[in-house]
């Protein structure tokens, strides 16, 4: 009965809306790489190098501004040595995305044991100052809780009105769909791969710190797959802003259910409970499986 009342409260609600961040702009950054035409498996690696980068760097420094900034910066500047490999030097797309998300953790790994002679986590820290604009209106207070949640709601619309209604949404779409076509219009269909990629690596930075500024600290393994199942809701959505935000609402709703189970003491094993927003993506993407259609010159080199 406890888990009933939980899961039909408003609190449940905006905790799902709240807990659709990391999803939507991990999501929303896949999107701007992919429509240019570069796949980017790499987000949870990105996420991760964010989150780690953000906390790290606010411990030492003490200035959550410098974190944030510096946090942001690094994730451009691996985004721009994973558009060489992928752009310039035409590497397989897949192999690199698999090869920067194993690097990324092995690298985040021996400096959290380097600087803090821990296998787990970091010293606890201030996280980034609330959002306070709506702290006294019902509901929306409950999930509008800070700048970056705030930015992932405005994303929705601004990601929409940049892809479809902007010269360069149109540019970057055509590098993803015939770049051959749009290079013989004078488009520079590298510069706006890498656009794509830049995109992808800033959104994927508000991703991870989103999540270390939530948990007040970085520990191993903290993204745990949410940049995978945010490639999901892409391709769910069929890599149109507001589908994916529908499609991230569903996952998040799942993983806040995960949470109201472990809360209300559910007789389920924890194990079970904790892989359930995994299992549900598998399930997802089999009946989506020939039914949504990538761009086309998607994950192919130019």
């Amino acid at each position: 009965m406890d888990l009933i009342t939980s899961v039909i409260s408003l609190g449940f609600v905006a905790q799902v809306l709240r807990l659709m961040t990391p999803f939507y702009l991990g999501a929303s950054a896949a999107n701007f790489s992919e429509r240019g035409g570069v796949i980017n498996i790499s987000v949870e690696g990105f996420m991760n190098l964010s989150a780690f980068s953000f906390a790290v760097i606010s411990i030492l420094t003490g200035n959550i501004t410098a974190g944030f900034i510096l946090a942001v910066l690094i994730n451009l500047l691996f985004s721009i040595v994973f558009g060489y490999f992928t752009v310039s030097l035409k590497i397989n797309q897949i192999v690199t995305g698999v090869g920067f998300n194993l690097f990324i953790a092995g690298l985040t790994k021996f400096l959290l044991v380097y600087i803090f002679s821990s296998s787990s986590n970091t010293p606890r820290f201030e996280g980034l100052p609330e959002f306070t604009l709506f702290s006294s209106i019902p509901f929306f207070g409950l999930f509008l809780t800070d700048y970056i949640t705030l930015f992932c709601f405005l994303l929705i619309f601004i990601s929409a009105y940049i892809l479809f209604k902007t010269r360069f949404g149109l540019r970057l779409r055509s590098a993803g769909e015939n770049p051959a076509a749009g290079e013989s219009l004078g488009i520079k269909i590298r510069n706006y791969r890498y656009y794509g990629i830049l995109i992808c690596g800033f959104l994927s930075a508000m991703a991870g710190i989103w999540m270390a500024s939530n948990q007040n600290s970085y520990s191993d393994g903290m993204i745990a797959g949410r940049g995978y199942i945010a490639l999901a809701a892409m391709i769910i959505g069929k890599w149109k802003p507001v589908n994916i935000f529908f499609a991230c609402l569903m996952f998040s709703a799942f993983e806040a259910f995960e949470i109201s189970l472990q809360i209300t003491g559910s007789d389920i094993p924890s194990q079970l409970i904790q892989m359930l927003p995994y299992f549900i993506t598998i399930l997802v993407l089999i009946g989506f499986i020939g039914k949504t259609k990538p761009p086309a010159a998607d994950g192919v080199p130019y």
